[in-house]
């Protein structure tokens, strides 16, 4: 990912075949790389599974949560997710805990055309719907996600400023100045947006989704955090047919959504600021930018 941060921590495919030769043998196979994110190193090991590595120092208590938090919530979503069938520890010259993961076949929904994307809007609200439920007490805790807008209020402005992008203010506002959660802690993926989700092309051309990936930032709060992909994923059509769907499953309020299209506008505007060039996130941040431009004159609790 060309926008990525450098890494605390270089790996290749010969120290990962050699963590899973010394650690997991039953696993071995060909070891590919696939991609660096900003906080992991994912290798495709063998044909059904793939390895996936902490690059950063900060990640590592992120991959800790996926190991020990995705087995229970595999069990109750109706998508797939990388609940690990392998936990590796330390060693072989790398310094992290990694995690052998199922191998999603498919496109990152993010490199397809957004009219495309439309028969994703449903299954991924009931998606949506089915994680957010009470959280447990021993939940993690992300002083970034699924807090209370007021907590990120002066942090988000000045990085709107740096992002050049005004506009995004006024929805970032009507949010902080929406109520609060009141509620139970609910789970909340984090990072829900079109990277993070796999998809396959079915015999008619039609998308559909196979996989929702990279938890790192599972946490528990706010449920507001997960709608951002409405507005960093879909057109205005998938965002109708989205909420829609998310009204009939119950899970939505006028003020959770003012919420979530504020944390919109808070992560494009981390997309905005933090990257450059073509890369996937910069690419998204001019989407998503575009798609709350498109609602500024409807009325905040509506839009």
């Amino acid at each position: 990912m060309p926008d990525a941060p450098a890494a605390d921590w270089p790996i290749d495919v010969h120290v990962a075949a050699r963590l899973v030769a010394h650690q997991h043998p039953e696993f071995a196979g060909a070891v590919r790389l696939v991609g660096n994110g900003w906080d992991n190193v994912v290798f495709r090991l063998g044909d059904a599974h793939a390895l996936r590595m902490p690059r950063r120092r900060l990640a590592v208590p992120l991959i800790e949560f996926e190991q020990r938090w995705l087995p229970e919530l595999a069990e109750s979503l109706p998508l797939p997710i990388p609940a690990p069938v392998a936990v590796g520890v330390p060693g072989d010259g790398f310094p992290f805990p990694w995690s052998i993961v199922p191998w999603f076949g498919g496109t990152a929904v993010w490199s397809t055309e957004p009219a495309d994307r439309v028969p994703l809007a449903r299954p991924l609200a009931r998606f949506v719907a089915a994680l957010r439920r009470p959280a447990p007490a021993d939940a993690p805790f992300n002083p970034v996600r699924a807090v209370p807008l007021g907590d990120r209020d002066e942090v988000v402005r000045a990085r709107i400023a740096r992002a050049g992008a005004p506009e995004l203010l006024e929805l970032w506002a009507d949010g902080v100045a929406a109520p609060v959660w009141d509620g139970a802690p609910q789970w909340v993926h984090g990072d829900l947006h079109g990277g993070n989700l796999v998809a396959v092309r079915e015999d008619d051309g039609a998308l559909r989704l196979e996989a929702v990936i990279d938890w790192g930032d599972l946490s528990a709060g706010d449920p507001a955090g997960d709608l951002t992909c409405a507005w960093t994923i879909f057109d205005a059509d998938g965002r109708a047919e989205f909420f829609d769907e998310l009204e009939r499953f119950g899970a939505l309020d006028p003020h959770l959504r003012r919420r979530g299209r504020a944390w919109a506008a808070g992560v494009t505007s981390s997309m905005l600021a933090e990257t450059s060039g073509e890369g996937d996130v910069a690419r998204m941040g001019r989407f998503a930018l575009e798609q709350l431009r498109a609602e500024r004159s409807s009325s905040p609790a509506r839009a």
